[in-house]
């Protein structure tokens, strides 16, 4: 059965494939940010994961996105160097929270310090107004396939 896509559809595939390039954009820019901190992009998102709350490795790979496989072996990495550690948890006695050592804390600054200025530069290029409608756009396109996988 042959369907042809509508404007919409088109426009939704347009914008699609360009979240898709701007993606792996976003991921070269982030491993450049966190490069002089000795992290790259999926090392400081789960820093920055921990940073905002005690959280599981289960909990932290639901927010990111992310495999909770991948986001183990990154804590388990982030551990060893000292970045992080676990402690206990109090609902879940075997999900260790992941919490941020005071290494890890100066580690995920440092890359917020070269994130806030690569931001300000950029939002500076596109506007406030602009970006914040787009966000909200990209954030309703995702909760929607959130929402169709519950």
């Amino acid at each position: 059965m042959s369907k042809k896509r509508t404007p919409e559809g088109d426009a939704f595939a347009a914008l699609s494939i360009a979240v898709l390039r701007l993606s792996a954009h976003l991921q070269a820019e982030g491993d450049a940010l966190a490069k002089p901190a000795g992290q790259t992009s999926a090392r400081w998102q789960v820093l920055a994961a921990a940073d905002h709350a005690p959280m599981s490795v289960a909990d932290a790979a639901r927010t990111l996105g992310l495999a909770r496989q991948g986001v183990q072996r990154i804590a388990d990495l982030l551990e060893g160097e000292g970045l992080i550690a676990y402690r206990a948890n109090p609902v879940h006695q075997r999900a260790k929270l992941m919490e941020l050592t005071d290494a890890g804390k100066r580690a995920l600054a440092d890359i917020s310090a070269r994130q806030a200025v690569w931001a300000n530069a950029h939002g500076a290029a596109y506007g406030e107004e602009r970006l914040r409608h787009a966000a909200s756009l990209i954030n309703q396109i995702i909760a929607s396939f959130q929402d169709s996988r519950d």
